[in-house]
């Protein structure tokens, strides 16, 4: 158990010095804008029908469950703020955030393990080009973009979808129903969401090309890294939401 512990730790040190030598290469030249764009089309155009679809069907699942617990006390024309609200604080960022880490986070443990295997990485270091600075802070910086654009996308579908079953449905009063939504959320729910947003696309991205580029073993290895990938980023936004709703709440509550 000492030495499972001990390998543990020793991993979290090799992600934070991962972290650092990021860090230092945000400034380091080339910029290479291509790279960038190139990977904000893979990680955002290309993921836009997923994230429409799991949006709008959780909108639409949310709603159906509030609409029947608001009519027992004859106020489900309050279904659109509870859901818009949910949606932008919790819902769209979690959702987004692991729609794309099973679409792009496991792609971008693969590849990188792949290359690192077939010593493509390798070749890169000969070469005095560091793969920190040529493959993942593209990435990294790419997923920072586009995870709170495709969270304000959620909120959207989401929205739409809880408008589509409340009120053709369950007859509820289409004036009164956008009213009350548009009262009840507020810029900061919004915004609350899109900071939880930005900081899950950090974590995912580096949590996932960090296990990429740690792959050994052949295929095996490479498939290994991506389950890795999934698993300890999916957990990892999790532990994260909670605690950002924790200080997110204490601070707005202190203002």
């Amino acid at each position: 158990m000492g030495k499972a512990i001990l390998e543990k730790l020793e991993t979290v040190g090799q992600y934070f010095a991962f972290l650092g030598e990021l860090c230092r290469c945000m400034t380091r030249r080339p910029f290479r804008p291509g790279l960038y764009l190139a990977e904000i089309e893979r990680l955002g155009v290309n993921s836009l029908f997923v994230i429409i679809l799991s949006s709008g069907a959780m909108g639409m699942i949310f709603a159906l469950q509030i609409v029947n617990i608001l009519q027992d006390f004859s106020a489900e024309i309050g279904t659109g703020a509870m859901v818009s609200v949910a949606m932008a604080r919790e819902i769209a960022p979690v959702i987004t955030a692991l729609m794309l880490i099973a679409k792009n986070g496991s792609a971008m443990a693969a590849e990188l393990g792949t290359m690192r295997v077939t010593e493509q990485i390798d070749a890169l270091e000969a070469m005095s080009i560091s793969p920190e600075h040529y493959l993942v802070l593209p990435k990294v910086v790419a997923s920072f973009l586009v995870f709170p654009a495709l969270t304000l996308l959620a909120d959207m579908i989401g929205s739409i979808g809880a408008y589509v079953v409340s009120v053709p449905f369950y007859n509820i009063e289409n004036a009164g129903y956008l009213d009350y939504m548009f009262e009840f959320l507020s810029p900061r729910d919004i915004f609350m969401g899109l900071i939880k947003s930005a900081i899950m696309a950090l974590i995912v991205s580096t949590i996932c090309c960090f296990c990429g580029l740690r792959t050994s073993q052949g295929a095996k290895g490479v498939g290994d890294s991506a389950t890795k990938a999934v698993v300890a980023s999916s957990v990892a936004i999790l532990v994260a939401d909670y605690l950002l709703t924790t200080v997110i709440l204490r601070v707005m509550i202190y203002r």
